[in-house]
């Protein structure tokens, strides 16, 4: 880490324990748990996360609302009151554990010896005690479990991957990201139609993100709304970084029957940190796609990954999503019928 983002992170940490001092001298008004998607697999271990607040729920995304709506809710889910120290109980398929939010309102616990169903599987996260008045809250908690007989998964980046996003124009990301919305934000074409087709063999779905978790929900609903496969959206925290390798060592260690195709852009880091993961994971990684993005696709970035590529391992820079299901069609994961109608989403 570096010294910039290491004085960031210490700025950050006083500046919530003074906040927190302040906020223990009043009751809590809007106590709320909040669940991330979590993920589950067929041997029945159970990761959860999410975090813990006092704030009211956030106003709905709504067809048709003004932008100054939509920067109204993007704010509030950044300006938080985070309740630290939080006793939590967790309990999925019969596994139970406790764990306590840290400084920032987040938890994140491990269960192990759960009886999962495939592919939904619903838990509870709830007060473990009473917490500055509060005596009783809960949440409902929802798991994607891996079927034990799929045999592929899928790990996909989503900013410029399959949300047009312009991560390299700095001040067209701010505005699109403060002033959109789950219900205006634009996929690739033809992307929504390639994952359904790729989730229609089996493959269970793992979105890895350098956002921050206070985009989760948003980013949840534009899943949704758009038609793609629902499954675990893992972010991070906004000031600590991207942790994108060790999420995806997570997947590959809670799914251990399963391979896995990896799909990210030429944007920022994937093409590195996905050559990371083939090197590290010998045999687990059917092929890796690459949305072709960059400004200037002449800079040589992905070039210079390409260009020490050694394993033995599909690597596809891509122009659009039709050129991923072809090849994935020369791989087995699509039929030809599956390819045409990527081809006609794309046009």
């Amino acid at each position: 880490m570096s010294r910039a983002r290491v004085g960031l992170t210490a700025l950050e940490r006083r500046w919530d324990a003074l906040l927190h001092v302040r906020r223990r001298r009043r009751p809590v008004r809007d106590f709320r748990i909040i669940t991330y998607l979590a993920h589950g697999s067929a041997e029945g271990t159970v990761v959860v996360r999410g975090r813990v607040l006092d704030d009211p729920e956030p106003a709905e995304t709504i067809a048709g609302e003004s932008a100054w709506a939509a920067v109204r809710r993007t704010a509030a889910g950044f300006v938080t009151n985070e309740l630290p120290d939080v006793p939590l109980r967790v309990e999925v398929g019969g596994a139970v554990a406790e764990t306590a939010s840290d400084v920032d309102g987040y938890f994140h616990v491990e269960l192990t010896g759960a009886a999962l169903e495939a592919p939904w599987t619903d838990g509870v996260v709830e007060l473990a005690r009473p917490y500055r008045g509060v005596e009783h809250a809960s949440a409902t908690l929802r798991v994607r479990v891996s079927d034990p007989a799929a045999r592929l998964g899928i790990i996909s980046d989503v900013d410029d991957t399959i949300l047009q996003t312009g991560v390299q124009r700095t001040w067209s990301m701010l505005k699109q990201t403060l002033t959109g919305s789950a219900l205006t934000r634009t996929p690739f074409a033809g992307a929504a139609e390639l994952y359904r087709a790729l989730e229609g063999h089996g493959s269970p779905f793992f979105y890895v993100s350098s956002s921050p978790w206070n985009l989760h929900d948003f980013l949840l609903g534009f899943l949704e709304h758009r038609g793609f496969p629902l499954g675990p959206v893992l972010l991070r925290d906004l000031v600590v970084g991207g942790h994108k390798r060790v999420r995806i060592d997570e997947v590959l260690r809670l799914h251990p029957h399963l391979d896995f195709v990896l799909i990210g852009d030429s944007g920022e880091h994937d093409p590195e940190i996905y050559a990371d993961v083939v090197r590290r994971h010998p045999g687990r990684i059917r092929a890796v796609y690459i949305r072709e993005v960059r400004l200037d696709p002449g800079d040589g970035r992905v070039e210079r990954v390409t260009d020490a590529w050694d394993a033995d391992v599909p690597f596809v820079l891509a122009a659009d999503s039709a050129v991923v299901a072809r090849h994935a069609a020369g791989l087995g994961l699509l039929t030809p019928d599956e390819v045409r109608a990527v081809e006609e989403a794309v046009g």
